[in-house]
């Protein structure tokens, strides 16, 4: 009996060795004595995050130890930020995000083809966690032209990155611009729905529309995807139809026509360069129609310029009226000029990207202060040579300019439309969103540390490629990313994100 006592008490002495030298150890990596500001709980004070095995593990008001601490006093921090609408998914776009203090990547508006290539190809080589909707626009080009590209957007960026300038290669690469105009009989529209029912199966994040890129869809069309997306219990994220004036309301109305009609969620894009001269007057129309119990959110960036291809539907005859605009408020991102009607027809025909100086300021203002509204970039891929620079400064410039110098929001609802409602947009149907976007034991550590008091995007329409600055620190799952204003090169604990088959998209 005494040996057996013995032999037990050594086995506990055993057993508890290692865990007494863990708890003096502490906590894998501390964050101490930052201004903690958590748009969950509405907390905003001095803690201390112990972080373990990527997760926040304690939030305490005194010191805690730690293998690894990081002194971070003056500084705030943050939930990571979520960026629902970014299309830039290749390393160089997720190292620019990552400077943004953007933990989470999402191709939601464009969308892709065949996700389960898409993420793969990303799995342990990404900065930042990434994911997709099934994209409608790559299913009508698979359907009418049999391009099975996954991302076009990323493709035609490596192309120009890479000068691949091959005519064979564009024409087998990429959708001819027609493929947009073409009105579906009901076997392609059969076949355009089947398509985007198989990335659903595989995980794609809802369903994304761009539906002024695709004038030829009709309402039979749009009608059966709503449908889909009502059935699978996600949303349609959808680019509205364009206005056939600056204060046309029928794009807004109409895309909330098919939504309530098949019970579907909706999430509305760029609210501020849908709507132009009257995006007041679409945010009133969607508290309206959220107090009516329909399940609608809104997403805007704060730029007053746009972004877009100049040989897309966008640009067919009439666009000058509709977006009350002329060629001198096209710039050709290439070269920096603005447009003339000669050189519009040449670079139309060319293709290319074209920046649309249109949009008020007080208008931006409006849309990215409204209670309703998220923050999402719309970024294009930074490998493209002249990018609008919302892909690399949309979260710092919110902090700078409408925080700090205009204060036309706080900064607790800047973080809020930043990580916490994108999460709250998509934790219903994807699991891992309901760990994202708060700071809470057992949350992800996902968080960016940054200076409001110097926090500033550098990019800008003439040198795009510039990282914000005012972020030293962000960690992606536990993981410094960015450390000490750098990017922490070996570092790709970006994870894929994935809907759950069958959940429900919960409320907006």
């Amino acid at each position: 009996m005494m040996r057996h006592r013995r032999l037990l008490g050594l086995i506990f002495l055993l057993l508890a060795v290692p865990a007494i030298a863990w708890a003096e150890a502490g906590w894998d990596i501390v964050l101490a004595g930052g201004r903690v500001l958590d748009p969950e709980s509405n907390l905003d004070a001095v803690r201390w995050i112990g972080i373990r095995d990527g997760r926040i593990g304690e939030i305490s008001e005194t010191p805690l130890v730690g293998l690894e601490v990081i002194d971070v006093s003056g500084l705030a921090v943050a939930p990571g930020f979520i960026d629902l609408h970014i299309h830039g998914q290749e390393p160089r776009s997720y190292d620019f995000l990552a400077r943004d203090g953007v933990t989470s990547a999402l191709e939601l508006e464009a969308g892709v083809h065949r996700l389960d290539g898409f993420l793969a190809r990303r799995e342990g080589r990404a900065r930042v966690h990434f994911g997709a909707s099934a994209g409608h626009i790559p299913a009508r080009a698979y359907v009418f032209d049999g391009v099975g590209l996954e991302h076009f957007m990323t493709a035609r960026a490596m192309e120009r990155g890479l000068r691949l300038l091959w005519t064979g290669f564009r024409m087998w690469a990429f959708p001819t611009p027609e493929f947009g105009h073409v009105v579906a009989d009901r076997e392609h529209r059969d076949r355009i729905v089947a398509a985007l029912a198989e990335e659903l199966d595989q995980g794609a994040i809802g369903i994304g529309m761009g539906l002024a890129y695709t004038p030829g869809a009709d309402g039979p069309e749009i009608s059966a995807i709503f449908e889909l997306a009502a059935e699978r219990g996600v949303p349609c994220f959808v680019h509205l139809p364009a206005q056939d004036s600056p204060r046309d309301m029928v794009p807004l109305e109409r895309v909330l026509g098919f939504a309530r009609q098949a019970g579907a969620a909706l999430h509305v894009v760029h609210i501020n360069s849908s709507s132009q001269d009257v995006v007041v007057q679409y945010l009133e129309r969607i508290e309206e129609v959220r107090s009516e119990g329909m399940d609608v959110t809104v997403e805007a960036y704060p730029y007053t310029a746009a972004s877009t291809r100049l040989e897309s539907a966008l640009f067919d005859d009439g666009w000058r009226e509709k977006r009350d605009a002329d060629y001198g408020d096209l710039q050709w991102a290439a070269t920096g000029e603005r447009l003339t009607e000669e050189s519009f027809a040449r670079y139309r025909e060319e293709g290319g990207t074209v920046i649309l100086h249109f949009m008020k300021p007080e208008m931006v203002a409006a849309a990215v202060s409204h209670p309703l509204t998220m923050i999402a970039s719309d970024g294009m891929p930074m490998l493209d040579a002249s990018p609008h620079p919302r892909g690399a400064g949309t979260r710092a410039r919110m902090l700078a300019e409408y925080v700090r110098e205009r204060n036309v929001l706080d900064l607790m609802s800047a973080m809020r439309k930043m990580s916490l409602d994108p999460a709250r947009r998509l934790e219903a149907f994807v699991p891992a969103m309901r760990n994202k976007g708060r700071i809470r034991v057992g949350a992800d550590a996902d968080l960016v540390v940054f200076d409001p008091a110097t926090v500033r995007d550098r990019a800008t329409f003439e040198d795009p490629h510039q990282p914000s600055e005012g972020i030293p620190h962000v960690l992606v799952g536990g993981t410094f990313v960015v450390r000490d204003d750098a990017i922490v090169e070996d570092a790709t604990p970006g994870q894929a994100l994935r809907a759950s088959p069958g959940a429900s998209s919960g409320p907006g």
